[in-house]
């Protein structure tokens, strides 16, 4: 029998590790020696967090009020589009620099390929401090496989106010079928039940914890998976803390939440829009409805603003803090998100197969190290793109896997002309083989194609594709692909050529 520690047991430990645990000195004086001028780099992600709804970039309802003033002393990418429409790929995206069919994290809750396990922005700041936490449990599927690259990863539960977490540590080996047993044992409280008694005992255990939070959420206490509790301000102040604290340059990712499903603000902001005069468009159902009404919809987008106005406020307060502490001097700092959420065309949220803007056009922000002075940038860019921009940044080699290109403020030359950008949604497909049923979004200069192939909604042709002109018809409701057929063949034959190069590797 093996004794001793292995690497991956230390892995396993150090992942168990609190907020608040100290850096050892001599880690500390190894990181005080490599940070000379290099810059800290914290990239902050509001998830499911849509461009569409911000009053930054539009919107009917004054969504972001902070982030409008903020504005002014960062660049900000108006026309800026996630790798995907879900966290899985989305995020993947942001962490690796490639786009869903490279990196294959195309599934719910899928990981990278293993080449790519070994290719994240964590490897890529190997001389960096690098720390990362989600209230996600998808993007900690993806922190797990990138662990040695990361040197602090946060667990999950840290920063629950609630949570069933003991149980994933208990078992660690047979974590799927602990949780499993846990979950019928315990918290199901009607249907099929192995324990109505322990399930009753569980969640009056479980609401007496977190009364006192629960009296400052007027809809109830954002969540994961229904009972894992959280409230973003105390992850702010957490935050906020602990990056006073880290060894420097560190490279931080922090994902939280916020405003994504369940809606969830606080006393206050809950109900700052209820009886407002905003009427959002009605738009035509899509062929891939979900045959929700408007009334449906209106109802959800009412809490879902009122989700990104408290994260609005979260943001602003982190900001403060960070300046307060002279962290702005040297760091750079990004807000983003991994995906949007729609409301319209009978959809709701986006778990959806259509890539239109409000669930795949997100929010950027770069905010200089003690700069002062805004950017306004209005050429269509990537999610893969922040990668290699805050590389080049820092002074860090791309790596040859990284598929975007440094963002234009910073470029050292013009991007080329007509750089394509694209967004892909395969979350039917098996990995390790063709891609065949997917939606693949194409953006070049004002126009967007998006490409649907495989669905059984298409009929007998298994293929459809619409093009809009995004700067003339920001709503999406007329399809010129017929008007302008050059335009729709050009984008598409390049949509079929990427696709094609990606499924290579996998006939």
């Amino acid at each position: 029998m093996k004794h001793g520690l292995s690497r991956r047991d230390f892995l396993k430990l150090a992942g168990l590790a609190s907020l608040g645990m100290v850096v050892p000195p001599s880690v500390q004086h190894l990181a005080s020696e490599m940070q000379g001028d290099k810059k800290n780099v914290l990239i902050v992600v509001f998830d499911a967090l849509s461009a569409y709804n911000t009053s930054l970039h539009g919107y009917g309802r004054e969504t972001t009020p902070n982030l409008t003033r903020l504005a002014k002393r960062a660049a900000v990418f108006h026309n800026h589009f996630a790798g995907g429409n879900f966290t899985t790929p989305g995020t993947a995206s942001l962490l690796t620099g490639a786009l869903p069919w490279t990196h294959r994290a195309i599934r719910f809750n899928d990981g990278v390929t293993d080449e790519f396990a070994g290719r994240s922005i964590f490897h890529a700041f190997d001389d960096y401090h690098r720390i990362a936490y989600s209230h996600n449990t998808l993007v900690n599927t993806l922190f797990e496989q990138f662990i040695s690259g990361i040197n602090e990863h946060v667990p999950q539960e840290d920063l629950f106010l609630f949570n069933d977490g003991f149980i994933r540590k208990v078992f660690g080996n047979d974590e799927d079928t602990a949780t499993v047993g846990w979950a019928r044992t315990v918290k199901r409280t009607e249907g099929y039940s192995y324990s109505l008694f322990l399930s009753q005992l569980y969640e009056a255990y479980r609401d007496n914890k977190v009364k006192d939070a629960a009296k400052l959420y007027p809809y109830g206490l954002p969540s994961v998976n229904n009972d894992n509790f959280f409230a973003l301000d105390q992850g702010i102040d957490t935050l906020g803390r602990r990056l006073t604290e880290l060894p420097q340059p560190f490279m931080g990712y922090f994902h939280f939440l916020p405003p994504h499903y369940p809606y969830k603000p606080s006393r206050d902001f809950a109900g700052a829009f209820t009886g407002d005069s905003f009427k959002p468009l009605s738009k035509p159902e899509d062929l891939f409805t979900e045959d929700r009404s408007d009334e449906f919809l209106n109802r959800q987008r009412l809490p879902y603003d009122e989700f990104i106005l408290n994260a609005d406020h979260e943001f602003a307060r982190l900001f403060d803090m960070l300046e307060s502490s002279g962290l702005l001097e040297n760091t750079w700092l990004v807000l983003t998100s991994d995906h949007g959420e729609l409301f319209e065309r009978g959809i709701w949220a986006h778990a959806t197969a259509t890539l239109y803007q409000p669930v795949v056009r997100v929010p950027l922000l770069i905010f200089e190290p003690g700069v002062a002075a805004g950017k306004d940038v209005y050429s269509p860019t990537s999610a893969i793109d922040l990668m290699p921009t805050l590389l080049h940044l820092t002074g860090h080699e791309i790596p040859a896997w990284v598929e975007g290109s440094i963002l234009p403020p910073y470029a050292p030359s013009l991007p080329a002309p007509g750089k394509g950008v694209f967004s892909v949604q395969a979350r039917y497909n098996e990995p390790t083989f063709p891609i065949t049923e997917v939606s693949v979004m194409h953006v070049q200069d004002n126009y967007k194609l998006v490409y649907y192939l495989g669905y059984e909604e298409l009929g007998a042709q298994k293929e459809r594709f619409l093009l809009y002109d995004i700067q003339s018809d920001p709503e999406e409701l007329v399809d010129l692909a017929q008007t302008k057929r050059e335009t729709a063949a050009d984008l598409l034959r390049i949509v079929k050529q990427r696709l094609d190069q990606a499924n290579e590797p996998y006939r």
